[in-house]
């Protein structure tokens, strides 16, 4: 009889350890999930669950409601579904969790197990938007799915970019798309403790360059102030390539986290550490996911922040020279009452972004969103595949989601103290752009190679433990674009420089050269263009285009090489018969690009100087180059040019050249800064380097007196045809 009071004891002392063991892991279970660390905080809702006795099953159901919940949020797709349907199982589901099931199960693919779920929804919400989205999802996927030879779109897993962790966000910059930025957290990511979040290292920041022969290199972390052991993700870039816009998320081990934006300053090759961002006073919500419109004024960013559709919505404000301004919600059709993330934009224009909001395969889909010109929207009542194997959204009038399906409780946010509006001036047309771009998983993050339909995206399609990993993508389009380079006359690229591009199909358009002075801009045929390359300190210069149509992509190619207004411009290819003033045909076409250059320049006026060698007599070289001169401003005259712009001027020996920069690639035994006087040449001791000194001494040059010619004479309510930038009077 003692023996089995023991027994019994035991038992009883058992139950009460797992009992007790089961209760203190769901207590730190939600510390957790309050941190928003839900890895760890599955970890323990799972410890709890495997205690609870099978008999239980209410309190077995609540558990396994709660480590869903995490499991959904870290992407562990397939535990999620699991520990969903032990919820059902247990009658522990309300319509909360089914919808979550449901979504689930269309990100898993299972596309009937997700009309079932999304039917029992339909029944007890016949009007929730989200819930006949996800109808709609569950029933036209699989269809869409076998469109996808339709869509023309290529895609590929980048083996060299993606390693046993996860890797998204990737970021094109550099004026040739050379370098490539994406965010990870392999184990090369700083920091030695693993995210309570994810279970893996905080996210880093890292770079590939590729090389000459178009091949990328291995990628490395960015070794700076600007990656630190917390999260460092989602990074878009400024036109000119200067500053960093990136997604950081700090650790606090007693306060919930929220994502916030900061930005970080190029120096050479080197980005500065991270400083935060502040968009509004609101402190509760977060701010992720930046992208620059590609004229560099608007910041696009994700926040669930009061006054949105529902759940993450993408917002916008104006980057000004005196901080930000101009809060705006992209309202509908973009925005819904789900997810909008990871904006991005085509250099065209087209707007793209990732959202589980609008019919999809499942998780994040990729939408593209066009701007229209005439204002209206063409909208229908769904997603539907046209011939092309494209889906295009259209005519969603959405509503907030019943309270069941809020993902967030309602926090109140003092702080919040920020005016919003949303825009008005531009409409948009929704486009899905079908399989294999977007899959069951999550599919987002894109980022263009140029005004070319390819580069690279981010998807955690077929991994099952939710990493995101890197792909590229590219849709064979015919497209016709120019490429400009903006340029000093025997001198280098002028970064400063700006093109006026103008069509007579209505194009109006100031574009900012990159880095090394060039400018890519998409072309349509059947249009005539004239470009006006500017620089302030030079002068302008015209070219103009005819666009035909074509079968296959092509670029075409300008030069604008600007004349300084400072500084003496050599002409090139002025030829005159041996010790004569007499012009040689083969002269003909370096002056008539000069007059071309002074009636695009018609405010300005010259003296045109023409210069020998040291050899012969002073008198004698200064009658010879001034008749030369004389000869090269009377051919001006002949053509047009008005005889009070020119003034010739022949110095003979006395001005010898002075070595610029450029010159030196030519002759890598000058110097910038060597003037080719008699004594420099003759201490040379090498006849074919004095010959070509002496070459370069017999020039004929000119430079800008004036710019201010006719400017008097000029009504003042004439309007100019061709912009050009004010230049103080020489």
């Amino acid at each position: 009889m003692r023996k089995l009071f023991a027994i019994i004891y035991i038992a009883i002392a058992c139950l009460l350890i797992t009992g007790c063991g089961a209760d203190s892991a769901m207590r730190k279970g939600d510390k957790f999930f309050a941190l928003g660390e839900y890895y760890d905080a599955a970890e323990q809702y799972k410890k709890a669950y495997s205690k609870t006795k099978a008999k239980e099953k209410p309190l077995r159901g609540q558990r396994a409601l709660k480590m869903a919940d995490c499991y959904r949020r870290i992407n562990y797709t397939q535990k999620a579904i699991a520990a969903y349907n032990n919820a059902v199982r247990f009658k522990q589901a309300d319509s909360t969790a089914l919808f979550h099931l449901g979504r689930l199960q269309l990100k898993n693919g299972s596309y009937k197990d997700a009309e079932k779920t999304f039917t029992l929804l339909l029944d007890s919400m016949p009007d929730n938007k989200l819930v006949k989205n996800g109808m709609e999802s569950a029933r036209m996927a699989p269809k869409w799915k076998a469109e996808a030879e339709y869509s023309g779109y290529n895609v590929k897993k980048q083996e060299l970019f993606n390693s046993r962790r996860a890797e998204y966000s990737p970021m094109l910059a550099g004026d040739d798309n050379d370098q490539l930025y994406f965010s990870s957290t392999r184990n090369q990511a700083k920091g030695e403790e693993l995210s309570g979040i994810t279970g893996t290292k905080n996210a880093d920041i890292f770079f590939s360059q590729k090389d000459d022969k178009g091949k990328w290199s291995k990628p490395e972390v960015i070794d700076t102030e600007l990656n630190t052991e917390q999260d460092e993700g989602a990074c878009a870039f400024s036109p000119d390539f200067k500053t960093m816009y990136l997604t950081v998320c700090k650790t606090d081990p007693e306060y919930p986290r929220f994502a916030q934006i900061a930005t970080a300053q190029r120096s050479d090759a080197s980005w500065s550490k991270a400083t935060p961002l502040e968009i509004t006073k609101d402190t509760l919500s977060t701010f992720a996911h930046p992208a620059i419109s590609p004229d560099g004024m608007w910041l696009y960013f994700v926040s669930d922040m009061p006054g949105g559709l529902g759940g993450y919505d993408i917002w916008r404000v104006e980057i000004t020279a005196h901080g930000l301004n101009s809060l705006e919600n992209l309202g509908a059709p973009i925005n819904t009452p789900g997810n909008e993330m990871f904006p991005t934009f085509r250099p065209n224009g087209d707007f793209y972004f990732s959202s589980d909001g609008h019919p999809g395969f499942g998780g994040l889909d990729i939408f593209i969103a066009k701007p229209i010109e005439n204002g209206e929207l063409r909208m229908e009542n769904y997603a539907k595949p046209i011939e092309n194997g494209e889906l295009r959204m259209e005519n969603y009038d959405y509503h907030l989601p019943s309270k069941t399906m809020g993902e967030k409780q309602e926090t109140s946010k003092s702080n919040y103290n920020s005016k919003f509006s949303t825009p008005n001036s531009q409409s948009y047309e929704l486009e899905h752009p079908g399989a294999p771009l977007n899959s069951a998983g999550d599919d987002f993050g894109m980022t263009f190679e140029g005004l070319h339909n390819r580069g690279y995206f981010s998807s955690n399609r077929g991994d099952a433990r939710g990493w995101d990993h890197i792909y590229s993508f590219e849709k064979h389009e015919v497209i016709q674009t120019v490429k400009g380079w903006v340029y000093e006359r025997d001198g280098y690229e002028l970064p400063e420089g700006l093109v006026y591009m103008v069509g007579n199909d209505g194009t109006n358009k100031k574009i900012s050269v990159k880095g090394d002075g060039s400018f890519t801009e998409l072309i349509n045929p059947n249009v005539d263009y004239v470009f006006l390359g500017t620089c302030k300190g030079f002068m302008n210069h015209k070219e103009e285009l005819r666009v035909e149509p074509v079968l296959e992509s092509e670029e075409y190619t300008l030069q604008f090489p600007l004349a300084s207004l400072t500084a003496p411009v050599l002409i090139r290819n002025i030829f005159y018969d041996f010790d004569k003033a007499t012009l040689r045909p083969e002269s003909t076409m370096a002056l008539d690009s000069l007059i071309d250059l002074l009636n695009e320049n018609p405010n300005i006026t010259i003296e045109l100087s023409a210069h020998t060698d040291y050899r012969g007599s002073a008198a004698y070289n200064e009658r010879l180059s001034q008749r030369r001169a004389e000869s090269v401003v009377n051919y001006l005259i002949e053509h047009g040019i008005a005889e009070d712009r020119l003034s010739p001027v022949g110095y003979g020996k006395m001005k010898p050249k002075t070595v610029k920069r450029k010159l030196t690639e030519t002759y890598p035994w000058l110097k910038e800064g060597d003037v080719l006087t008699e004594e420099f040449i003759k201490a040379l001791k090498d006849e074919e380097k004095e010959e070509i000194c002496n070459q370069l001494n017999r020039r004929t040059e000119f430079i800008v007196l004036r710019t201010t010619y006719g400017m008097d004479a000029k009504p003042a309510s004439v309007p100019t045809s061709e912009p050009a930038p004010q230049q103080p009077d020489k």
